[in-house]
């Protein structure tokens, strides 16, 4: 079977002095990905965003591109699927 990736832009929020995630995104490219969370940092005042590369299935790994502002430290394992949100 074909490995599948997503490349995906995903926001950051602080919420009682938390960071959790928002709305993903799926992006067509890896630079699709890096402008998209880069947009959402600075344009839509999240706390953070990052822009990340799931690959594989079942498994997924997650590849960190760029990350924006305030993001949780241990980003690759937080994400176990693209379409968990």
């Amino acid at each position: 079977m074909d490995e599948i990736t997503h490349f995906i832009a995903l926001p950051y929020d602080r919420t009682d002095g938390e960071l959790v995630p928002g709305q993903q995104a799926k992006c067509a490219s890896p630079a699709a990905a890096i402008e998209h969370a880069k947009h959402l940092w600075k344009t839509f005042g999240h706390a953070g965003s990052a822009a990340v590369v799931c690959t594989g299935h079942p498994v997924m790994k997650t590849t960190v591109l760029r990350t924006y502002g305030m993001v949780p430290n241990d980003l690759d394992q937080e994400r176990s699927s693209p379409d968990s949100q």
